[in-house]
């Protein structure tokens, strides 16, 4: 670990202390876990405290570990299956961060926004609740931003089926856009290789 990275995580373990669930490095990448419940007050403290200065939030995103191999992605309350994971800078200390949080309930996952914190986390929210269902607390306009109003489930969701559950077509008839259950067969896709003959041999003709 370099020395830039053992002095990010000191200040981390020095400030945050009990707050912190784990502090992983690897790969050159700090890895933040907190709890639900600590969430908001450890991001105002990783934006404010004059030894971290995170003052921008990258990106956040929604992950959902079920059928994920590792058991350390996991925390010691169980098997939380959604997760929202925010990339964090300082610009002041040139250093940077990766926070994850766990949602508690697989049933309802809910986290607290943090768009009075980071207000670049807006769309991101959204973004994680429209593909994975995760809702955020506070977030005053939470709301599908890719999918269509009318859309039914979470399409990033390991469950969820890769054909839909209904398709959207014109019905001439009615004229109108409608949805109707989705018609394709599902179907296994074998990769073909189809290559030339003399296939990485040489090419073309010796004219000596």
């Amino acid at each position: 670990m370099s020395a830039k990275l053992e002095t990010l995580c000191q200040s981390l373990q020095n400030i945050l202390g009990e707050r912190i669930g784990t502090l992983t490095t690897a790969l050159g990448e700090v890895t933040l876990v907190v709890s639900a419940a600590n969430y908001k007050g450890v991001a105002k403290t990783l934006r404010d405290h004059p030894d971290l200065r995170f003052d921008q939030l990258i990106d956040l995103c929604g992950v959902d570990y079920s059928t994920y191999g590792d058991a350390a992605a996991t925390d010691t309350a169980g098997s939380p299956r959604y997760a929202a994971v925010s990339h964090l800078l300082s610009v002041e200390k040139n250093w940077r961060l990766r926070l994850r949080v766990f949602a508690t309930d697989n049933d309802y996952p809910m986290v607290d926004t943090l768009t009075d914190v980071w207000n670049s986390v807006n769309w991101f929210e959204r973004e994680a609740f429209d593909l994975f269902g995760i809702m955020f607390n506070g977030h005053t306009d939470l709301r599908r931003i890719l999918t269509d109003y009318g859309f039914i489930g979470h399409p990033f969701r390991k469950d969820f089926p890769i054909f839909g559950n209904v398709e959207m077509c014109y019905d001439p008839e009615k004229k109108r856009v409608i949805y109707q259950p989705v018609t394709i067969e599902p179907r296994t896709v074998t990769p073909r290789i189809i290559r030339e003959e003399n296939y990485g041999g040489a090419q073309g003709t010796n004219h000596g």
